[in-house]
């Protein structure tokens, strides 16, 4: 059996680096071009990269073989905000990107972006906030009707605001807030989904270290607008044999998935992936003594979901690292990471 080694402190620095660079969905083109430099940095000669018009990152992977080229995704897109309205008090109503929780972004410290990359902070925090002055404000629904973005600038009227340069459809960035604690753990918004960037990262960089190439070319998409629902719905090669997408494993209660391992899901609200696919993950894993779980998602689609829906052929299968309190202040751990990656890495080495 080949020896691999997940060079664990190397995945949680770039990893730390990525959630420190803001992506909400729409707004991607920083992230992408931070994953296609330390993709660059691993100097693989057989690793060949571009960008879709749609701009997700391609690469791809030569393999021993490349009669059945197989895929992986994950999607560096996250939640966030964007300008909806400016007040005539020169507060921001803001709208959705993605599935936001409104009650778990509550004073968070936001940036928001002007057209000419203008960068202002803030708060978002609800609409007459004071406990003093408003006694409803503790049973209020959080809602974008109910909440409002405060800027960190002294204006005083919504001709003020404009006046900075902001105007309706400016992206505004949630502060991640990551801390990697000595415990193993690891802090941050949007660890969905670039967890699994990261991941996919550490295997190949694995893979690099031991000098090993994969038994199948490999297609690894990057995607965006996976939060909108069809981040990898297109950009595959029309005889893509396999895909397996990484996405974070959803913890909850009813859930087998836990921060500590790799999770394979056999099923989510598109319905159950491939029982192939399924089995041949489980195979690897039980093989490479790799510790996982097997889970079911109610809430929950992937790019494996987008891709099938847009009619892809392939088989797919989802597999990820757990992490907990999913769309609002996630938690993963180290052993999670590594074991993920370490999954991939054997999937791309498979022969079967």
């Amino acid at each position: 059996m080949t020896d691999l080694s997940i060079n664990v402190d190397a995945v949680v620095d770039f990893l730390v680096e990525l959630l420190n660079t803001p992506s909400p969905t729409g707004y991607s083109q920083e992230a992408i071009a931070l994953v296609e430099k330390a993709f660059a940095a691993l100097e693989m000669p057989d690793l060949k990269m571009w960008q879709t018009r749609k701009g997700m990152l391609v690469a791809r992977l030569a393999g021993a073989a490349s009669d059945a080229p197989r895929g992986l995704s994950a999607h560096v897109d996250t939640l966030g905000l964007m300008v909806k309205e400016i007040k005539g008090n020169g507060r921001l109503k803001a709208t959705a990107l993605g599935g936001i929780m409104w009650n778990g972004i509550e004073f968070e410290g936001v940036t928001v972006r002007t057209r000419d990359d203008r960068r202002y902070r803030g708060s978002v925090i609800p609409v007459n906030p004071g406990v003093h002055v408003n006694r409803k404000v503790h049973t209020t629904e959080r809602n974008e009707d109910t909440m409002e973005i405060r800027l960190d600038v002294p204006v005083e009227d919504g001709q003020g605001t404009r006046n900075l340069g902001i105007e309706v459809g400016d992206f505004i960035f949630l502060d991640p807030r990551v801390e990697v604690v000595d415990t193993g753990f690891i802090r941050s918004r949007f660890l969905d989904d670039k967890a699994s960037v990261a991941c996919i990262y550490g295997a190949l960089l694995a893979l690099r270290d031991a000098g090993l190439r994969p038994a199948q070319d490999a297609v690894i998409m990057i995607s965006v607008f996976e939060e909108a629902g069809h981040g990898g719905a297109a950009g595959w090669p029309p005889d893509l044999d396999e895909l397996v997408a990484v996405d974070m494993a959803a913890l909850g209660d009813g859930q087998a998935s836990d921060e500590f391992h790799v999770t394979i899901c056999v099923k989510d609200s598109g319905g159950p992936y491939h029982f192939l696919m399924n089995e041949k993950l489980r195979r690897l894993a039980d093989t490479h003594g790799i510790p996982f779980k097997v889970d079911i998602y109610p809430y929950y689609a992937s790019d494996g979901t987008a891709y099938w829906r847009a009619g892809g052929e392939a088989r797919v299968g989802l597999i990820g690292p757990g992490v907990d309190a999913s769309h609002s202040y996630e938690r993963t751990h180290r052993d999670a990471l590594k074991h993920s990656a370490h999954l991939i890495a054997r999937y791309l080495l498979d022969e079967g």
